[in-house]
């Protein structure tokens, strides 16, 4: 009787032990996270990889096994978490280089799991060449090593963010994984508990580690699983209605002054304008990328106002709807929408409350800080990357502290 009663109990906790695991699973799925993802416990031995370097070189666990302490860092090129930590991550290297630590980087993301709007932060993707660019620009000194196309390392380590860093004794054994310290912020002033930093001093000491695993904090990995929820959104994207409306000059300066918490990007445009016409699509990638930041991009057609249903059917053709960010912050501020048409009959007026400096010519594209400063300006078609880069400039690939 008692051995009936005992089985039972253990067929019980099977039973809630594979219940578990399938709602865990069920939960992956729809996050877009592969079911084959390990969680490596502490004491498990350093998985092996053979990955191709941003030195053009192929890297294997042993060509490091002269390390005392290992640290595999999985970072990325368009994570602000990621970039915000890795002036920390070189200055740990540095700090412990003599002391046995090397240091390996790898990027886990595949470029088709990440929607244009994860870009709002950096200049790059997370694609092969552009991991070259990325670590020239900020100075890495550590091997940076791509997992992109097949994701079996990143699976292998469990990597569920970047950053998220592992670190290894001299026999390879993990002995922390998790955050690199607690702050998300690029400012080191921020930071409270150095969790990756302590684990090697323990280590250094023949001590246990204090705490031994921790939750990373980022942007999540890009699983190339997820590629049908970025084609979704795109085409939500796509299909999003436009409401243009007839503005005048008052209304354009209103606009123009800003006041608000969101840089402005202005551009005026017409669809008998060929260089307009032929911009576009840069300018819509644009306000896609910067999506999900403090960003608003406003179009003001010249196209003559008994013309209106022509432009608005070329901006949905163009995919210029409203994007989602933005529409509790135009209904706070009385709006409906961020694409007009100029109902004026002389464009001087208009000219004069955009932009003084403008020459008159189309298209011209105005870049307004918060406080209404023009922070750049352009006449003619942009160049789809320098406009960008000049975004990111003054909006900057960190996450910012509130001010107090």
């Amino acid at each position: 009787m008692k051995t009936s009663k005992a089985f039972a109990v253990i067929l019980s906790l099977v039973f809630s032990i594979s219940a578990l695991t399938h709602v865990s699973a069920a939960a992956a799925k729809k996050s877009g996270i592969p079911e084959d993802v390990q969680d490596l416990p502490i004491g498990a031995p350093a998985p092996d990889f053979n990955l191709l370097g941003i030195d053009g070189k192929k890297h294997t666990l042993a060509d490091y096994k002269k390390a005392k302490f290992l640290m595999i860092a999985f970072i990325s090129n368009h994570c602000p978490d990621s970039h915000a930590a890795e002036g920390r991550l070189m200055k740990l290297l540095a700090d412990y280089k003599s002391k046995g630590l090397v240091m390996v980087a790898i990027n886990p993301n595949n470029p088709d799991g990440l929607s244009i709007d994860e870009l709002g932060y950096s200049k790059y993707n997370d694609g092969f060449d552009d991991m070259k660019k990325y670590a020239k620009e900020q100075g890495f000194n550590f091997p940076y090593l791509y997992d992109g196309d097949t994701q079996a390392i990143a699976k292998a380590y469990g990597c569920l963010a970047t950053p998220h860093v592992f670190i290894f004794d001299a026999e390879r054994k993990l002995r922390y994984k998790g955050q690199l310290d607690d702050s998300r912020f690029a400012d080191v002033t921020t930071v409270k508990t150095t969790d990756a930093k302590n684990a090697i001093d323990a280590m250094l000491a023949g001590k246990p580690v204090p705490v031994e695993v921790t939750k990373p904090h980022g942007c999540s990995t890009k699983w190339m699983t997820k590629h049908s929820m970025v084609a979704d959104k795109v085409a939500k994207w796509d299909s999003t209605p436009v409401d243009l409306e007839l503005i005048d000059a008052a209304g354009v300066a209103k606009l123009r002054q800003n006041g608000t918490k969101k840089v402005r990007l202005f551009n005026v445009w017409s669809t008998t304008c060929i260089p307009c016409v032929k911009e576009f699509p840069e300018l819509v990638t644009t306000a896609r990328k910067f999506g999900l930041r403090d960003f608003e991009m406003i179009t003001i057609s010249m196209d003559d106002p008994t013309d209106l249903k022509k432009a608005k059917a070329f901006l949905e053709k163009q995919g210029a709807g409203l994007m989602d960010k933005l529409k509790p912050t135009l209904k706070a501020e009385g709006r409906t929408t961020n694409s007009y048409l100029y109902s004026g009959a002389d464009m001087n007026e208009m000219m004069k409350v955009l932009d003084p400096e403008w020459p008159g010519a189309m298209p011209h594209t105005v870049l307004v800080s918060t406080d209404g400063k023009v922070v750049w300006r352009y006449n003619g078609p942009v160049d789809g990357d320098e406009l960008r880069a000049k975004i990111l400039e003054h909006m900057g690939a960190f996450y910012v502290p509130a001010a107090q």
